[in-house]
């Protein structure tokens, strides 16, 4: 497996020590730049393939949310930061992940799992979902050792959670283990990734407002990449 390249964007030295650290545990990762602000950033990326940013938010002169709406091509991003405020903004922007300080290792493992998905999905290669395949009526879920048999007409949306995926169905949420790649293959037609975080079916959204889906009571955020596909699909 070819390693994946990361860079390091922290007003913090000891914050970019940490995730350097990090990362040295992981041998695919490998920590190719650092910079301590979004301009000395920008340098690294001209000069170097970067496949997985790790980026603070509040920094000097420019923020990490304000950099990242600066690039044409991002690569993967996980957000870390002490702030929480900003996670929504950030999945509007179509991150990885959202790593709130002082984060675990546990917790970094996660997230660069998600990086490693999103790295060979056909989403990060062509910008678009992949085509869906055949699927029966109702999605077979194993949860608190029983096994559900979901009805995809019943499913309002799907959503990631770290190693889980939560069915959001107009009774409730039901809760496995999975990941949005894996379904994306499975499920029939009607459903669709808006987002590195969420599927959705197609009928049962109500309203779009800015890059947000109003689904059954929920507000879902469309991802940067998903944008013009998702408008495609249901608006046009």
């Amino acid at each position: 497996m070819n390693p994946i390249n990361c860079l390091i964007v922290d007003d913090e030295e000891l914050a970019r020590r940490l995730v350097g650290s990090y990362c040295d545990r992981l041998s695919d990762l490998r920590v190719v730049g650092e910079a301590n602000n979004p301009v000395a950033a920008m340098d690294i990326l001209r000069e170097h393939e970067i496949d997985l940013l790790f980026l603070d938010i509040q920094m000097p002169e420019m923020t990490g949310l304000d950099f990242l709406r600066t690039l044409r091509r991002p690569p993967a991003v996980i957000l870390t930061t002490a702030y929480s405020d900003y996670a929504l903004e950030g999945f509007e922007l179509d991150v990885v992940d959202y790593l709130v300080k002082p984060f675990s290792f546990e917790r970094f493992v996660r997230a660069v799992g998600k990086a490693r998905e999103y790295r060979f999905s056909d989403v990060a290669r062509s910008g678009a979902p992949p085509p869906q395949s055949d699927a029966p009526p109702y999605q077979l879920v194993r949860s608190d050792r029983k096994t559900y048999r979901i009805p995809h007409a019943d499913i309002l949306y799907i959503e990631s959670m770290r190693e889980y995926v939560a069915y959001h169905t107009p009774t409730g949420r039901t809760l496995a283990l999975g990941s949005l790649k894996q379904l994306e293959e499975e499920l029939p037609a009607n459903f669709l990734r808006v987002h590195k975080s969420y599927i959705v079916a197609k009928d049962k959204v109500e309203v779009l407002e800015g890059n947000m889906l109003h689904i059954g009571g929920a507000k879902i955020p469309i991802g940067g990449s998903y944008r013009e596909h998702v408008k495609q699909e249901l608006f046009s």
